[in-house]
């Protein structure tokens, strides 16, 4: 195994204990499908895996960079 392999592997670990972590946070809030930013319906994957969560991953992608921006 090179470090590339072990990078990835890292990185994979990272992101499972990530969205564990926020699906044991999230307290669903809302059932509605659709992104509070854009209005575009939220795919089910993403509702499944981040129950309640309120936007699409376009418009979370776009919120983060804000916030990255800011600091």
């Amino acid at each position: 195994m090179d470090k590339a392999d072990i990078a990835g592997d890292y990185i994979e670990q990272s992101i499972e204990l990530a969205l564990e972590n926020q699906r044991n946070r999230t307290t669903a809030t809302s059932d509605d499908p659709y992104c509070e930013e854009c209005g575009v319906e939220i795919p089910a994957k993403r509702r499944e895996a981040l129950p309640g969560c309120p936007t699409c991953v376009e418009c979370q992608q776009l919120l983060e960079a804000k916030t990255r921006n800011y600091r």
